[in-house]
This record gives structure tokens, sequence and C-alpha cells, in this order.
């Protein structure tokens, strides 16, 4: 019995003790550091990577093979060499060099004071029979110097002038070992290139023919010498000795190339047919990454550790970036075989990986060197299926299932529920013998069976709502929370049987609504999240409120959707796919480090984030293609001075895009005319390691106020008033760290009329205006004077003139006066005039009445022809033209014209007509009118219609009338 209690828990304990401590100090075997990649398609340039350097301002260049290659953190420049050369060595100094070379070419990029990125030649220094006909394959800045290596020569620049070093034989490379300079010389070993000279080592002639690639400083002031195909050497100072690694065979068999020393204790060697092996100062395998592991290219041309330590690989089809100080490490499904994963662990010496096509394992063997890819994960048989959970309870291993909940045993599963979709199980604090699962349908409870094994119990009834989310707070409710139909408190019977009392809560309880209020555990006390933030329940009044104090404190994560459970007070927050892990050992000041784990942000599957302690200091953290180990007991590099924000482009955009200045280093004051005042200024950080980074930016002169954060790195201002301006913009790292401010300071030239030569032009323009004036003033000063003599004078006659034409008037009075008298005299001699004709030939009409009555004595009438004789003196006498003529006269007096006028109105009137229009105007009846016409009322009356129709009158019109208007 007690041989069997010790196989069965305490061997396996000491064994999984022993894997915990193991585990702490080769985490790195376990999984690749995170590499990013830059392909050709990102860069838009040649496939082939030569050379890598980091300029002084923080910006990566590139010997690539269409030419210089330049990476701010944010876009990619290329610079084509004279020629179009291909870029095979690349090297940085403290001035902001660029060094470069290629085929028969050297010289370096540099800013000019403009601030324009200029490509100098050094070509011309060298003596005529000495200058490169071949490729420049090395490049370093030393200070002063800077050394140019052909396989022909040694190019030392200073002081304007190149000094040429050349061996008996051919050069393979000039290598650089902390301050010292080394030469393997073709045939003949290994040189130390000392005061311009070439100085043999030791017994260099072991390494006679082995073709060295690279030499780095090493530990006690040693060195180490990397062969192409012969292994890495110690060089002590006085022989060589084979160093004893791990990846020895490795680097022969695939051709070392290059090496580079990381993080002051990693050593990196790149390959010709299999990436870049990383060995620890003991020789320890450390990482083996290829392309299997995220690599592009297995072909590695260069090695170079950066100033943050971050290992750029430049390859045959690529750059990558190698982040070796990271605590992080990873193991990504490349090839799909396990799909998505849900959640993961480490049990009895296995990993599991539950996924969404089922569960995996593969050994776990954390002393085992490059573990990670000795790894071989296999689906467990009729495991086939979404696996939602994975936990381990009491030292068995658990899986919650599409299909039901298992126990994994090895590689075998045991079915243990039939209930359809276990998310999430866990054991019930007031009673540590039983464990409550929620599934798609309601809630199960297990117990253990009498093998000690836990086993499905029953369903608790009364409940059925899909429950993802399931807690018991201190009082032995059980919390249930529902994607979108909110939470639920509900009371177990005390055998856990049935639902006794439920209650569900949404808005009206306080809670900012039903949609994905997760439940987690604080503090021993139930937190509900939402994206309001966390809030608490009262007990006493039955409602919900923030959690105000958390909340508070920690900012954005206050909207996190999950709490885990980490190493004492700490705890990992997850807000929607963001990871962070907080200490709340002083709850007044959590401590939140959120800048080691931005790489994961999106990579983990949300609402189902996974977070498995494996240890204290060991963390397994599940993501979408695999998992990430986090060790916080990694060594993680000091404190590195974050970069300035580098100002990559000065441009004018007024008319068309002109550039002004590839730098925010100038010599001298941008200064742009008033009529150009458009600017544009791109900005980017040089920082490589992934992160969110914002920038903020300030135009003193424009704005007293920063901008808010973006993502944005360009900014553009128009119309800008005359004055100087400085441009400040600064960086901001995952919400947290921000920069230093990066100035730049221009100025904008006033408007051709605000100048200083305008004002000169102004000033002499008032002066003469002034003379102008003055004399005008003086000019009209007389004029004025003259006006006023003038216009006394134009008053003197214009009094005269009035007084005459009062006079005149008075005159005008008295002619129109006595006219009107006149007028009104003729007009009483015309209607007597009238009147007397009327009369005369009435009386002649009597005349001739009485005549036709004459008779004779006997009584009988006079004789006709004596009555004729008379009748016509009487008729002769009625129309007498005598009488129309003085008729007519009189009437041409009172109305001037008025038959010329008549007549040329209408020229179809007869001279009767003009009589009956005079007669008319004189407003006479028809019996007046007939007796002057001499015919009867009658016959007046048909004249009347007739001059009517001459007249071309309205019926409605009065004739009388209209006469009197003509």
């Amino acid at each position: 019995m007690k041989k069997v209690v010790y196989d069965r828990f305490i061997l396996p304990l000491v064994l999984l003790l022993f894997s915990f401590g193991a585990l702490g100090n080769t985490v790195g075997n376990l999984g690749y550091p995170y590499i990013q990649n830059y392909t050709k398609a990102i860069y838009q340039a040649g496939n082939q990577n030569w050379s890598v350097a980091q300029g002084k301002d923080g910006v990566m260049y590139y010997g690539n093979s269409n030419g210089l290659l330049a990476y701010d953190g944010n876009s990619w420049e290329l610079f084509q060499m004279p020629n179009k050369l291909i870029v095979r060595s690349v090297a940085t100094d403290k001035k902001g060099r660029v060094y470069a070379g290629g085929f028969g070419e050297m010289g370096y990029w540099s800013y000019d004071k403009q601030g324009r990125f200029n490509y100098t030649s050094l070509v011309g220094l060298v003596p005529e029979e000495h200058r490169p006909k071949d490729e420049i394959w090395k490049i370093y800045a030393d200070g002063d110097k800077v050394y140019f290596q052909s396989f022909a020569s040694i190019f030392i620049y200073q002081a304007g002038k190149i000094k040429v070093v050349k061996a008996s034989q051919p050069y393979l490379f000039l290598l650089k070992a902390g301050n010292r300079y080394f030469a393997d010389v073709i045939g003949q070993g290994l040189f130390e290139l000392k005061n311009d000279s070439l100085h043999r080592l030791n017994n260099n002639d072991k390494l006679a023919n082995t073709r060295i690639l690279t030499v780095l400083p090493f530990t006690k002031g040693r060195l180490l010498i990397g062969t192409a195909r012969h292994g890495i050497y110690i060089y002590d100072g006085v022989d060589f000795t084979p160093w004893q690694n791990e990846a020895d065979n490795y680097l022969r068999a695939n051709q070392l190339n290059n090496g580079a020393k990381v993080n002051g204790r990693y050593y990196a060697f790149g390959t010709i047919l299999n990436g870049v092996v990383i060995l620890d100062e003991s020789g320890q395998l450390v990482h083996k990454l290829n392309k299997n592991s995220g690599l592009q290219n297995n072909t590695v041309l260069n090695l170079y550790t950066d100033s943050s330590q971050n290992l750029w690989v430049g390859l045959d089809n690529g750059v990558d970036r190698v982040e070796i100080n990271s605590p992080l490490y990873f193991y990504f499904d490349k090839v799909g075989t396990f799909g998505t994963v849900y959640s993961s662990t480490i049990h009895e010496g296995k990993i599991y990986l539950g996924t969404n096509q089922g569960l995996f394992y593969s050994k776990w063997n954390p002393g085992s060197s490059n573990a990670a890819q000795n790894l071989d994960f296999q689906i467990i048989e009729n495991s086939q299926g979404q696996v939602w959970e994975l936990t381990e309870i009491d030292g068995e291993l658990l899986c919650g299932h599409n299909e039901g909940t298992f126990r994994v045993e090895g590689s075998e599963l045991v079915k243990i529920s039939d209930l359809k979709g276990g998310w999430t199980i866990k054991k019930l604090p007031s009673d540590p013998t039983a464990l409550i699962q929620g599934t798609y349908t309601g809630l199960a409870v297990y117990r253990k069976d009498k093998n000690g094994h836990w086993a499905y119990a029953h369903k608790v009834s009364g409940f059925g709502e899909p429950s993802k989310n399931v807690e018991q707070d201190n009082a032995g409710n059980i919390w249930v929370s529902h994607a979108y139909k909110g939470l639920f408190k509900l009371s177990l019977s005390p055998e856990l049987k049935k639902v006794t009392a439920s209650k569900s809560f949404d808005k009206a309880d306080g809670l900012p609504g039903n949609y994905k209020v997760n439940i987690s555990r604080l503090y021993n006390s139930l937190l509900f999240s939402s994206d309001a933030g966390f809030y608490l329940y009262n007990e006493l009044s039955g409602s919900f409120s923030p959690y105000d104090e958390l909340n508070s404190k920690i900012g954005k994560l206050a909207t996190s959707n999950r709490i885990i459970p980490a190493t004492g007070k700490k705890h990992w927050f997850i807000n929607h796919g963001k990871v962070a892990l907080v200490d709340l050992a002083d709850p007044q000041r959590p401590k939140v480090n959120t800048n080691q784990f931005s790489i994961l942000d999106g990579r983990m599957v949300q609402e189902y984030e996974s977070i498995s302690k494996i240890s204290d200091a060991i963390y397994l953290i599940s993501i979408d293609d695999g998992f990430v180990i986090y060790n916080t007991q990694a060594r993680a590099q000091g404190n590195v001075a974050l970069p300035s924000v580098l100002i990559r482009k000065v441009e004018n955009t007024t008319d068309q895009q002109q550039l002004l200045s590839e730098t925010g280093q100038r010599t001298d004051l941008l200064k742009l005319p008033y009529s150009q005042n458009n600017i544009r200024f791109t900005f980017a950080l040089p920082y490589f390691k992934h992160a969110n980074v914002q920038f903020q930016y300030l135009l003193e002169g424009y704005s007293d106020r920063w901008s808010p954060w973006s993502t944005a790195t360009q900014k553009e201002f128009t119309n800008l008033s005359q004055g100087k301006y400085t441009f400040s913009v600064r960086a901001r790292i995952n919400g947290e760290v921000i920069t230093e401010g990066t100035l730049y300071h221009f100025a904008i030239s006033p408007p051709w009329y605000a100048t200083w030569w305008a004002y000169v032009c102004y000033a002499l323009l008032v002066a003469v205006l002034l003379w102008l004036g003055r004399r005008f003033y003086y000019r009209k000063l007389q004029r004025d004077q003259q006006q006023i003599q003038r216009k006394l004078e134009e008053e003197k006659q214009e009094q005269l003139r009035q007084e005459a034409m009062l006079h005149e008037q008075k005159l005008v009075k008295l002619r129109n006066e006595q006219l009107k008298s006149e007028l009104s005299s003729k007009s009483r001699e015309l209607a007597s005039t009238a009147l007397n004709i009327v009369n005369k030939n009435e009386l002649l009409q009597n005349i001739s009445t009485e005549v036709n009555k004459l008779q004779d004595s006997e009584g009988n009438r006079l004789p006709e022809k004596q009555l004729k004789k008379i009748q016509k003196i009487i008729t002769e006498g009625m129309s007498s033209e005598n009488d129309w003529d003085v008729f007519e006269k009189s009437f041409n007096e009172t109305n001037a014209n008025y038959f010329k006028k008549l007549k040329e109105d209408y020229p179809e009137l007869t001279p009767n007509d003009l009589k009956l229009c005079a007669y008319l105007r004189m407003n006479m009846c028809s019996k007046e009118i007939a007796s002057l016409l001499n015919i009867t009322v009658r016959g007046v009356e048909l004249r009347r219609y007739r001059l009517r129709k001459k007249l071309n009158m309205d019926h409605d019109k009065n004739l009388v009338e209209f006469v009197m208007e003509i």
C-alpha cells in the first residue's frame, strides 16, 4: 500500500516540482522568441539584405540588393547608389553618417545644411592604382576612422584621406570584436589589424583555410572564432581551442556564416542552410530559429544587434527582427495542425492544447535541449470537436468538451458526463467535495466516486439557461452570467439538486445592461465586469453599484471582461483581447504591466482567454494558433532610454508637394515665403518592439494646446500667418511611457506688403502724401476764397435775378390775367355770335313760316313765284357763309388749332363734320345745331351717328365729352 501511494502521489509530485525548477532555467527551450517578419512586399526593395546597421538617430539601415534601405519604425525608404549598385555593407558613425559599399564604390550618406540626404563618394580619395575593383564587403566606423574592406584591400578613411592596407594574399573578411579588428588572410590564417598594419596571431596557422566568418568577444577577455564548417573556437591570446557547445554539429553541417552578441550573454550565429542558433555562455542551445519557427528564409546573410538588443536578421529573402530579450516565448502552429487554441495546460509530463478541433498533447520535457522543436502534438483519440476548458482539480485533468466532460489520463479520455458543452467547472467554496459545472443547458454537479475520481452526480433542476460563467458567493448563492440575458442568482437545495430560489438582474437593478456581464473573483469576492467598468453587488439593497475604488485606479482596465488569478496579489486582467498583469499588493497604487504583453493583443480567443499557472514564475498563455510561455524570472535587459521622435520629412504642400528637409536637424532656420505657407511634417519613432505607438503634436505660435493622441504619422498646417513657429512632437508607447518632445523651428516670412522695404516705401509715400496734402490744402484754401467771392457775387446776381424774375412774374401774371380776360371776352363773343346766328336763323325760320301763311285781300295765298322768291331770300340768309366765317374766326380765337389737330387726327372728316364738332364742343343741343346747319333735328342725329363712326368711338363713350377732350 505504501508503495502504491508513493508511486501514485509522491513520486509524480517530486518529478513535477523538479520539472518546474528546470523550467525556470530552460524556459527558452520551450518556445521561440517573437519574430517580426518584414517581407519584400512591405519594404518594396530587393530580396537580399547583405548588411544591417543602426544610425545615430535610431533608424535602421540595410544593405539591399536594390540600394540602401532605411526603416524608421513607421515607413521604409530606398536610396539608390550610383549606377544602382547592390549595397553589400553598411555602417554608421556618431556624426550621423551612413557608410555604404558596393562593387568598386564606397562612400557615405549624410544630411546637408538643408536636411537633404545625399551621397558622397570616397573612391576619388583612393590612389588610382589601389582603387577598388571588387565588392566592399565590410565597413566599420570607429571614432574618426572608417574601415572599408574588399577581398583585395582594406581602406582606412581618416581626416579626409584614405590609406590602403594590403596583404600578400586576398582577404576573406575584416571582422570586429569589441574594439579589436581581425582579418582572415586566405591561406595564412587570422591577423589582427593594429595601427593600420596586420599582426599575425599566435598559432594562427591552426585556422588557416577554415574560412573565419565571425569573431565575437567572449568571457574573461577571450574571443569566439566562428568558422564556416569547422566549428567555433575560443582564442585566449595564446592558442585556439574548440568550443564545446550543443550546436556544434548543427553549425558545421549548415555552414556558419556570421555572428552577433546579444544581451551581453547570448551568442547568435547565422547559417547558410538553416537559420540562426543562439547559445549562452556555457554553450547551451537557447534557440534554434529557422523557417519552421518563423524566419522568412533559412539563408542568413547578416546578424546585427541594435541598441535595444533586438536581433536583426538580414536574409536572402527579407528582413526579420527577433526579440531575444523578451520574457515571452512562442510556439506557433505554422501548418494548422491543431486549429484555434481555447485552453492549454501542463499535466504529468505532457502539454495539452484544447482547440476547436479536439484535444492535442505532446511530451513535455523542459530539461531537453531545444525542446520547442521536439514537441510533437498528437490528437487524443475520440476528442474531435470543440474543447472549451482544461482544468486540473485535485490532481485530475478535466476536459470540458462540446460532447460532454472527460477525465484526461495521459493520451486517453474517460467520459464522465454526457451533458453537452462543458464550459466551466470548479470547486464549490461551500462544499469542497463537490464541483459545479456550467453547460449549454444549465448546471451540473460532480462528486468523487468510490475510486476517488470525479464523476457526474446529477443535473441541477429548475434552471436551464446556458451557463458560461459560474461562481459561488460567500453566502453560498450560485451566480450565472448569460451572454445576452444578464445575471442570475440561484439558491440551491442543501443536496445541490434543485434551484429553490432564482432572481435575474438587469439594467433596472443597477447594471449597465444585459449584454456580456461577466463574473470574476477578486479578494475572495465577486466582481461583475462590463464595458462600463466593474460592479459590486449589495446584498442588503439587492442592487449593483460601480466599484469606483478599483475602476478609478486601473484606468482602461476597468472595462476588462475577465480576471484570472496569478501569484500572490497579482492578477491577470483581460480587456477584450488585451492582456495586463496587475499587482494589487498596494490597492491604492496598483502596478499595471501592459508593455510586455502588447504583443499578445488580439492573439487570444476573445471571451475564452486561458492563462494557466505552471509555477510561481511560469505561465502558459493560450493564443489563437499556439501558446506562449511567460517567465517572470527571465532576465530582462536593463532600462533602455526611449528614442526620440524623428521628423523624417518636412514638405511644402502649397502648389505641389515639395520636399524641404529629410530630417528635423537643420543648421539654419527654415523660412518659407508667405505665398508658400502650407507645411506638412512626417514623423516616426524608431521603436521596433511590438507596441502601440501614438503621437501628439503642438505648433507653438499657432496653438497653445497639444493635439489628441493619434497613430497618424503626418500633420499638415495650411494658411499659416507670418511669424516664427516651433513644431513639437512626442510619442506614447502602450498608453503609458511618453518620450521627450522633438522640436523643429521654422518661420513664415511676411507678405511683400509687410516687409521692411515695404514699410520704407509706406513712409516715403506718407511723406509725399503729406506734402501733396499740404500743397493741396493751400490750393484748396485759395480756391475756397475765390469760390466764396464768386459765391457772394453769384448770390448778388441771383438776388437781382430773383427780383427781376419776380417782376417778370408779376408782368406775366398781369398778361395772363389780361389774356384770360380777353379769352373770356372772346368766349362770350363766340357764344354771343353763335346765339345771334341761332336767333337769326330762328327768326328767319319763323318768317319763312309766316310768309307761307300770307294771303291777299281775297284770302288767297300769295303767288308761288313770289313765295319762292321770298323763301330763297330767307334760305340764303339762313345758310350764309358769312355767319360761319364769323363763328369760325371767333371759335379759332378761343380754341387755337382745334380744327387743324382734328383734321390731322381724323383726315376723313368733311367741313360739315368739322362744323358739327365745333358746335358740339360748345355744348350746343341738337335743336340749336339744326338751326345753325339749317337742317332738321333728325338730320343732326344722323350726322352725329356718322361722326361717331369716323371718330372710331366706343358705343359707351359720350360724343360731346370726346369732342371736348380733343
